[in-house]
């Protein structure tokens, strides 16, 4: 049982830190104004913006619990406090579950 934890965890490694190495070693031909590494960051942002909506629109768990209406008020809070502390993803982030907890617990 021990040694097929190990193995797990050492193939599980691999996969990443080869896929990261691969990453950081073909960066450096990769400039940041090309059309591949646009694309790439194209293709992250719009799949956060679909989990975010799968999240909103469909939610799992506690936050299945909440209104349509506080999840929506949520998240044009955090788009505002994201505006309004010049892009930091942090703030928002931190307040966006403050408020949800906040309004679930007094306005449901």
């Amino acid at each position: 049982m021990t040694s097929s934890i190990f193995l797990v965890i050492l193939i599980t490694s691999l996969a990443t830190y080869v896929s990261r190495f691969f990453g950081v070693v073909s960066s450096e031909r990769i400039e940041e104004t090309s059309k591949v590494f646009r694309w790439f960051n194209c293709l992250a942002y719009s799949t956060l913006a679909a989990l975010i909506a799968r999240m909103i629109v469909f939610p799992v768990g506690e936050l299945n619990e909440t209104t349509y209406l506080i999840r929506f008020i949520v998240i044009l809070l955090a788009i505002l406090i994201y505006y309004f502390t010049k892009k930091n993803v942090v703030y928002p982030t931190v307040f966006s579950a403050m408020i949800l907890f906040f309004l679930n617990s007094y306005f449901v």
